[in-house]
């Protein structure tokens, strides 16, 4: 097959699609940014938040993420407004009576949707990981002001430390790595073979030890039980202060690499919280290619001319790229549920609107 080559249409619709994309995403990012300091004034002036740091460390930081939120939505907004404009001065028609074909036509749309899938993988594996750390550090000291850490962590805390090892944690504090009371409990076949206990439990973050003063060990022997007091808790467990909190935050600021080894380590664990992390890894890969199908559908929708001009083509896109977006918040709470396997349910939006996509291709005039 022949390289198709840059020419004069092609600079045309390029610049007419990437034209359109980021002056729709920056008119956005300046109306949220309004809307959203108008929203959060109070917080930052009553956490004396500085100009500077609201600038830079929040605003700054938030941009990324909302074009990454919003890419493919632009995305189809920009091929729907401008294809329908041009189908309906005719220069769709023109383009076609000239000679040159539909597929042919498509190739300046595949190179600006490939632009924008390598922009947003960009942000996705290396960008927004840093940006979301500085960010949602921002919030827990200027806005949410629960914590001066980014992470939060319950009063009660339950988890799997390994397959039939449990621990309880309650009343931990982040900043001095210290829980108020801790148990490992030890269970085979369903029933509970040992449990140790102790008060003013303390992590160190350095050599990853939990150390107390004194704690009850509890060996259970069929309906016997056998209790020790011991003075100086020091143990290695796998479990870390990082895995106490609520890591949904935690794993949005992970880079993709260090997201892929915490997602093993908790797959060893046993952890039932494995799928809300891989939900996360796919969808690293999954959105940013959603641009090729919500592309090929938008040109197909709007490259022809019919009754009702843009806004018909406008109305009708609009409702498809939501059914989409819906469809995908649907896929991924089946997956955090565990109904359907992660990498499955977070590539199928991508795979049933890759068959609209071809449907509507089929019927665009050729």
């Amino acid at each position: 097959m022949k390289f198709p080559g840059f020419k004069i249409l092609d600079r045309y619709i390029t610049r007419k699609f990437l034209g359109t994309y980021f002056f729709a995403i920056a008119l956005i990012i300046l109306i949220v940014v309004i809307f959203d300091a108008a929203e959060k004034m109070d917080n930052f002036i009553e956490n004396k938040a500085p100009l500077s740091a609201i600038a830079f460390q929040y605003y700054l930081n938030f941009i990324p993420f909302f074009i990454n939120q919003f890419s493919g939505l632009f995305t189809f907004i920009a091929v729907i407004f401008f294809t329908s404009k041009m189908a309906y001065n005719t220069e769709i028609i023109a383009i076609l009576s000239s000679g040159v074909s539909f597929n042919r036509m498509l190739w300046p749309y595949l190179l600006s949707a490939t632009t924008i899938t390598l922009l947003s993988l960009l942000l996705n594996l290396f960008v927004i990981p840093v940006s979301n750390q500085k960010r949602l550090e921002f919030e827990s000291v200027y806005v949410k002001r629960r914590s001066s850490t980014l992470v939060q962590y319950d009063r009660n805390i339950y988890r799997q430390v390994e397959p039939g090892t449990f621990a309880y944690i309650r009343d931990f504090q982040g900043q001095t790595q210290q829980a108020g009371f801790f148990v490992l409990e030890t269970y085979e076949n369903g029933a509970i073979v040992s449990s140790l206990e102790a008060a003013n439990v303390k992590f160190d973050s350095v050599t990853t030890r939990w150390t107390a003063p004194e704690y009850i060990r509890r060996t259970f022997e069929g309906q016997q039980e056998i209790f020790t007091k011991e003075e100086k808790l020091d143990t290695v467990i796998n479990l870390t202060a990082l895995e106490l909190g609520r890591v949904e935050d935690l794993v949005k600021t992970m880079m993709y690499g260090e997201l892929n080894r915490f997602v093993r380590q908790q797959r060893d664990k046993g952890s039932d919280m494995v799928a809300i992390f891989e939900v996360e890894k796919y969808n690293r890969w999954a959105y940013p290619f959603a641009a090729f199908v919500l592309t090929l559908i938008g040109v197909s929708l709007s490259s022809r001319k019919v009754r009702g001009g843009t806004g018909l083509h406008i109305g009708i896109g609009i409702t498809l790229c939501f059914t989409y977006v819906l469809f995908m918040k649907f896929a991924e709470e089946f997956a955090k549920g565990g109904s359907i396997p992660p990498i499955i349910s977070i590539w199928m939006p991508n795979v049933i609107f890759a068959f609209i996509a071809v449907y509507l291709y089929r019927k665009a005039p050729k």
